[in-house]
Parts: structure tokens; C-alpha cells; sequence
């Protein structure tokens, strides 16, 4: 039987286009379906760990995205209580690594990129403004249904992908549960300009208290106003309507009231933060990734990270089984392997740096914490074990021998 696409995508942030962009380059038919009418720009991951660029590249997606970004290599944690700096950064990974450095780019600048690349092929389309409501499958083909204008739609493919984040429609339809826990507290993560020479701060600073906590971190080399994400946390009872007042007062405490006063907001976004997980990332000819997978708290920039390494290991094997040079016992693999990763790896890290992050009110557990990191700054050795942590969130290719 002939179908119109051979993978349907649901999500058009960067996991799902990475995905469909994967498949497009191996001749596929593909067909991305995403609920909102454009793409998005709220304020969401902006880092993009030394780990993940190989991908980029040979996605042939590097070079447009260090262009409309900027490299790094530098961090710091600042303690409020001690005003204590410790400055390290990912020097230590030169002549070990293809990519010493990070990129900082906002997702929706890559989703963007991928999809100006997703133009020059006539094999993908990506039909904006459709909701999924329904999807079935049986033994050879995935029925996905959805809503366009108030109109059903109804599209068919032999393989479906589920990257439509942690609300993911297709993961519900499916009944699978997202098992785990929703964290107390409200993230908030701002986009600000304001006067961008302070000395003594690193281009991705993490700012350690208890109160205001805060990963801040530049996002474009936009000139002395550049522009900055700064995310900090509140309770969530607070009523979210109100992030907006509330900004200025945390905005204070940390650079003070004359640049608190020349700070622009340029975008806000309150969300919930989660550490959840699927109980498997396949089910029959639909494949989890990203976030419709996984979902974790911002803090390492790990769930954008997983969601890459998802894209770069499936789309790869999926088209192999598509084209008949392997067997979908491979997509088992896909499934096991990145659930464990984020099970084993990336959502206790991430919880332990929002522990000393946001909740470093015992001093004493504080002060042992952040001793690796003051180790680090004078030991290139242990910085460049510490930095590899992040390239074991990655499956090798699984069409390897």
C-alpha cells in the first residue's frame, strides 16, 4: 500500500524538524503536523552543549546556527551569601574534542534554521495549525487525526514520531502515562536587555541562593544593550499573571537598583517544571522523542540536549528500517537506550543542579558541592572529565557495527 508520507512528525520545535529534516536527507516522505499557526519564540532552552554540535554538523546545520548564534566557553558560579565567584570553563576540552565550546542560540532561531533547510526538499511538508486529537495504529500503518480550522483531518503513514512535548496529545492518545513528579515551584524565564559590562560576570553565570537563585546567561552579541535570559524561580501559588510586577524586585537584589532601572523586558515566559519520563519510548510504530518522551527541569540545559540526541539516533535508525537495512528490533534499542539515559543520567543531574542552584540553604552541603567546580578552574584534567558528562547523554549510532 502507498501512503502520501512515510513518517509522520507531531511537533514542529526543534526536535520534531530535526527528525523530519534526518529523514527528508535519506529521500523519505514526511509530514509534520504542528497545533500552533507558526513558529514559536517564547522564551525557551537557548543552550546548545559542546556535546550535541557533531550532530549539527552532520545534519549540515552547523554553520547556519554558529551564524545566527554565538560561541563560548566560559561559566561561573556566583554565591550570593559568601560573594564568592568560581570561574571555569570548557578550555580544558581543546585538542579533545572536535567542538570545545557551546553554542548559545534560542530554539526558536534553530527551529527557524531547520526549517529554511526543510525548504529544499519536496519530499517533507509541514502543515501548520493542526491539532492532533486521535491517533490509531495497527499491524502497517498509524492513522493520525486531527483538527485544522475547525476541520477533521486525517493522515496515514506506516511510522509516526511523538515530538510534541511534554503535553504530548499523541503520547495521551496512546494512554500512556508520564510517570514521575511535578516540582512545587514555578520557573520564569525572561529575555532582558540591560548594560552589558559587568565585570566579573561569566556569559553563562549561575547564581547561587536559596531566594534568588538564577541562571543567567547572554544570548546575542547584540551591542552594549545585549540580550540576556534570566531564569529564576517562585512559588507557584503565585498567581502567574503576576510574573511580570514581580520581575523587578528579583532584578534588584541581583544587579542592583540603577541596572535593575535600565533593564528592558523583551519576553517572558512562566512554566511548570517536571522530572517525568514515558515507561517506553515505543509503542508499536510510534516513537517517542524529546519532550513528549521526557520532560526535566531546565536547570544544565539537559532537556534540550536529550531531545537532540533523541533526533540525531532515531531519525537515523528509523530510515534504515524504512529503507530495508535494518530491522525495527533497532527502534527497540532507540527505546531502551534513551529512556535510560534520562532515567540514569540526565534528570539526576538536573535535579541535583537545581538542588544547589535554587536550594543552598545549608551551607555546609553547599560549600562541598561547589568544590569540584573550584577544582576545575586549576585542574584541566578533572574539568575535562567533569565536561564529559554531557556527551554521555548520547546513543551512538545504532547502525554501527
Amino acid at each position: 500500500m502507498t501512503y502520501q508520507q512515510q513518517v509522520i512528525v507531531a511537533g514542529a520545535g526543534p526536535t520534531g524538524l530535526l527528525n523530519a529534516l534526518g529523514l527528508a536527507q535519506q529521500g523519505l516522505d514526511v509530514t509534520v503536523v504542528e497545533r500552533a499557526s507558526e513558529p514559536q519564540d517564547a522564551p525557551r532552552a537557548i543552550l546548545y552543549h559542546w556535546s550535541t554540535l557533531d550532530g549539527l554538523e552532520r545534519l549540515g546545520l552547523f554553520e547556519d546556527a554558529t551564524q545566527a548564534g554565538f560561541l563560548k566557553q566560559d561559566y561561573a558560579h556566583y554565591v550570593r551569601d559568601t560573594g564568592e565567584t568560581i570561574n571555569y570553563g570548557l578550555q580544558a576540552l581543546e585538542g579533545r574534542v572536535t567542538h570545545p565550546y557551546n553554542l548559545h542560540l534560542g530554539q526558536d532561531a534553530l527551529a527557524k534554521i531547520i526549517l529554511r533547510h526543510l525548504e529544499q526538499f519536496p519530499n517533507v511538508r509541514v502543515l501548520w495549525g493542526h491539532k492532533v486529537t486521535g491517533v490509531t495504529q495497527d499491524r502497517e500503518v498509524v492513522t493520525v487525526t486531527a483538527e485544522h480550522e475547525g476541520n477533521p483531518v486525517k493522515l496515514r503513514a506506516p511510522w509516526l514520531i511523538a515530538a510534541d512535548g511534554a503535553s504530548s496529545a499523541v503520547r495521551n492518545a496512546l494512554d500512556l502515562p508520564f510517570e514521575g513528579f511535578t516540582w512545587p515551584e514555578r520557573f520564569v524565564a525572561a529575555n532582558i536587555r540591560f548594560p552589558d559590562d559587568r565585570r566579573g560576570w561569566a556569559q553563562t553565570t549561575f547564581y547561587v541562593d536559596d531566594v534568588f537563585g538564577a541562571i543567567i546567561v547572554k544570548i546575542d552579541n547584540s551591542g552594549p544593550h545585549g540580550l540576556w535570559r534570566y531564569t529564576y524561580m517562585e512559588d507557584a501559588v503565585l498567581p502567574e499573571e503576576g510574573v511580570v510586577e514581580r520581575l523587578p524586585r528579583f532584578l534588584e537584589q541581583i544587579f542592583g537598583p540603577e541596572v535593575a532601572a535600565g533593564t528592558t523586558l523583551d519576553a517572558i515566559a512562566p512554566y511548570r517544571m517536571h522530572q517525568r519520563s514515558a515507561p517506553t519510548y515505543r509503542v508499536g510504530r510510534v516513537l517517542l522523542a524529546g519532550d513528549a518522551a521526557h520532560a526535566t527541569n531546565p536547570t544544565g540545559g539537559f532537556g534540550l540536549t536529550m531531545g537532540l540526541f533523541d533526533s540525531y539516533v532515531l531519525n537515523e535508525a528509523l530510515g534504515a528500517v524504512i529503507s530495508g537495512q535494518a530491522d525495527d528490533s533497532v527502534l527497540d534499542a532507540y527505546a531502551d537506550l534513551r529512556r535510560t539515559a534520562f532515567i540514569t543520567k540526565a534528570s539526576p543531574r538536573a535535579t541535583a543542579n537545581k538542588q544547589l542552584i535554587f536550594h543552598s540553604s545549608d551551607p555546609v552541603r553547599r560549600d562541598k558541592d561547589l568544590e569540584v567546580f573550584r577544582r576545575m578552574s586549576a585542574d584541566p584534567e578533572l574539568a575535562a572529565e567533569v565536561l564529559y558528562f554531557t556527551k554521555t547523554l548520547e546513543t551512538p549510532s545504532l547502525m554501527r557495527v
